[in-house]
């Protein structure tokens, strides 16, 4: 008798990066094709001894059922892509998970990547994921042009953007009070008695950038005062051109006694200025930071609900799929302005 479990492994063994068949499983288990289709498929018609062979025999060789094309006869592949600016972020943290949780209620699997703030890059990986036909995507924009995906909408991709507007399409989106969280924490300076206010924030072309700037700006106004072309700086946010902005506002005769800045990686680098300078300023960021609390002062905050803006649109895009959203929505998110102290001081002179 031929000894088909030997033969077996060792057909296994010398597939070396390939994937175990059900081909392999029928003959270890010496049973046919559609026996073990069964047993994968949990069909009738097979007797308990028999699936137990199967079984053995599936574990034996760490054979796993290939869903692609079960799920492309459904006309669907289980799978959505979340394009996000930077990984390393860790406002993404949060996000990312909140969107995985709901394709995961969903069945669903999440692919995801970074375009790096790159528009070119953001097109690549949104088309390279439409390729391998992902049902939905949430993308996080980098570009302001998105008729790219024209195609694919029509083709039936659902699809959401968040944290920023699609550009030059019509599309679901999902954002957080930029304007109204900025305008806030300016008024809340001023409050303190600061007239002299440096902003320093992201590139003006990001939608979060410019209305965080708007908001500055809208503050400023209402309190009848005048922005000097020296309190305002829009740019990358490395380290390097942030520190260069804040110690120029915070240089000459009239320097500013408070900085509003636009971002976490912003905020970071400011309090790092700000530590090494000897007359204390005030400081609002938005966006919350790792450890903002043990600071002293802690750092006041303008706080988005990362989690809360990833589930939103997540929950929109599954929405989309099932066929319950018709015309596409703006929803916007409320901020909410935390009081820890640096936002509190009074001006030095």
């Amino acid at each position: 008798m031929p000894d088909t479990h030997s033969r077996a492994d060792r057909l296994a063994t010398t597939r070396y990066g390939n994937r175990p068949t059900m081909k392999d499983v029928a003959a270890r288990a010496g049973v046919g094709l559609k026996t073990v289709s069964r047993v994968v498929n949990g069909e009738p018609g097979v007797t308990p001894e028999t699936e137990h062979r199967v079984r053995e025999a599936i574990e034996a060789l760490g054979f796993r059922r290939n869903d692609s094309a079960r799920v492309l006869r459904k006309g669907r592949t289980a799978s959505i892509g979340l394009v996000l600016e930077d990984l390393a972020d860790p406002f993404y943290g949060p996000l990312s998970r909140a969107v995985e949780e709901v394709a995961r209620a969903n069945g669903a699997l999440l692919i995801n990547g970074s375009s790096a703030e790159d528009p070119e890059r953001e097109q690549e990986l949104v088309l390279a994921l439409c390729a391998r036909r992902v049902d939905g995507l949430v993308v996080i924009p980098a570009g302001d042009d998105h008729r790219y995906l024209e195609p694919e909408l029509k083709a039936g991709v659902a699809t959401v953007f968040v944290d920023r507007p699609a550009g030059r399409i019509d599309a679901d989106v999902v954002l957080s009070d930029n304007f109204g969280g900025a305008r806030d924490a300016v008024a809340h300076l001023i409050a303190h008695g600061h007239r002299r206010i440096g902003f320093i924030g992201d590139m003006p072309r990001i939608h979060t950038a410019a209305e965080r700037l708007r908001g500055y700006r809208a503050a400023m106004e209402d309190a009848g005062i005048e922005v000097a072309d020296a309190w305002t700086s829009l740019g990358v946010t490395d380290p390097v051109r942030v520190r260069a902005a804040a110690e120029g506002m915070l240089a000459g005769p009239s320097p500013v006694t408070a900085i509003f800045t636009g971002n976490n990686r912003v905020t970071v680098t400011v309090v790092r200025v700000l530590a090494e300078h000897i007359r204390r300023v005030a400081l609002v960021g938005f966006d919350d930071i790792e450890l903002a609390d043990l600071l002293q002062p802690g750092v006041t905050v303008v706080a988005q609900d990362a989690a809360t803006l990833g589930r939103t649109a997540a929950e929109r895009l599954f929405r989309q799929l099932d066929g319950t959203l018709l015309a596409p929505e703006r929803i916007e998110l409320p901020t909410r302005l935390i009081t820890r102290g640096s936002g509190e001081l009074p001006p030095a002179d």
